[in-house]
């Protein structure tokens, strides 16, 4: 039986549908509150499961009969006022998945981020043997997520068979306007700035497709990068803008404006109480150039990527 945490999110949902595709039976994790995506409604391969992964009693039920775990549930916030949520959810719960899947001797693989990763060295490209340089003043995503890779690590050294995968931005048309969406959103709209910073991104169905290769691969206790391209904002600002027939962003947010824009906001939801739409954390990473080396996964497994404009043509498509 193959185990799927994190089943009604917008990659674990793309992964349940690859693998019921391919005819396998899967037991999915999901909240109590949890809405199942249209995407695998009403599908009779998938066993749902109700349980938290921060409740260890839930999930030791879940675990029965189970020989390979996916591991996607996850909570992502880049506001400083989640830390404590961040930290249980990510490092805590992985915590527990990693001790089932020890006592009930389950393969595991889990989905971590290029968020745990190093920063790139004198220029380079960021690969698979950078690690990130520990630091407490980090923005609390990146740090929960470097924490969680840790206990797999851990996992690891205790005999765990695992591997795990670091994706760049997921980007795809179940998103919608949420997560990576809103960037589509935020063009669509109107949006006039772009800044000088880059990244990596990959379409979901990519990511799901790479995990099941990775499960199934002879190989444990390594890590691989999942991206497709790497590109400049400015560039990526602009495909997604002709996808919608819309004008590109042509004005420059230099880092000054945006440490203005963060604190701005920052004062004006003590008065609103909405979040902020900039945070101190998105403003440092959106100048961050951040390039991703692919060569290991697709070395390992002979994936070929969606082109990234064939993905935001698709995207922007669906959304329109």
């Amino acid at each position: 039986m193959i185990l799927v945490t994190g089943g009604t999110g917008f990659l674990g949902s793309e992964l349940i549908k690859q693998l019921t595709d391919k005819g396998l039976a899967v037991r999915a994790l999901k909240r109590e509150k949890s809405k199942i995506p249209d995407l695998i409604a009403n599908n009779s391969l998938i066993e749902w499961f109700v349980a938290d992964i921060n409740e260890p009693s839930d999930l030791e039920d879940a675990f029965e009969g189970v020989t390979k775990v996916f591991h996607c549930a996850a909570f992502v916030s880049l506001s400083s006022k989640d830390k404590k949520r961040l930290f249980h959810v990510n490092i805590d719960g992985t915590s527990n998945i990693i001790n089932l899947c020890i006592e009930n001797n389950c393969r595991l693989l889990h989905v971590s981020s290029v968020a745990a990763l190093g920063n790139a060295k004198k220029g380079n490209q960021i690969t698979e043997r950078d690690f990130w340089e520990y630091d407490a003043k980090a923005h609390a995503y990146g740090l929960s997520k470097y924490e969680g890779e840790m206990e797999v690590w851990r996992g690891i050294n205790e005999g765990l068979n695992a591997v795990i995968v670091n994706p760049s931005v997921i980007i795809g048309k179940n998103a919608g306007f949420e997560g990576s969406g809103s960037i589509f959103k935020l063009i669509k709209d109107g949006f006039a700035y772009y800044t000088d910073g880059a990244s990596g991104f990959v379409a979901v169905e990519d990511v799901a497709r790479a995990m099941i290769l990775l499960m199934d691969a002879e190989v444990t206790g390594e890590r691989y990068i999942i991206s497709s391209e790497n590109i400049h904002y400015k560039d990526l600002f602009k495909e997604i803008a002709v996808g919608f027939n819309a004008e590109p962003p042509t004005k420059e947010a230099k880092p000054w404006m945006l440490g203005l824009a963060w604190r701005a906001l920052k004062l004006a939801s003590v008065f609103t109480g909405k979040e902020p739409s900039i945070t101190k954390d998105t403003a440092k990473s959106s100048v961050t150039l951040s390039y991703y080396n692919n060569n290991k996964v697709i070395e390992q497994t002979g994936i070929s990527f969606t082109p990234l404009a064939h993905s935001i043509k698709e995207i922007t498509q669906f959304l329109k």
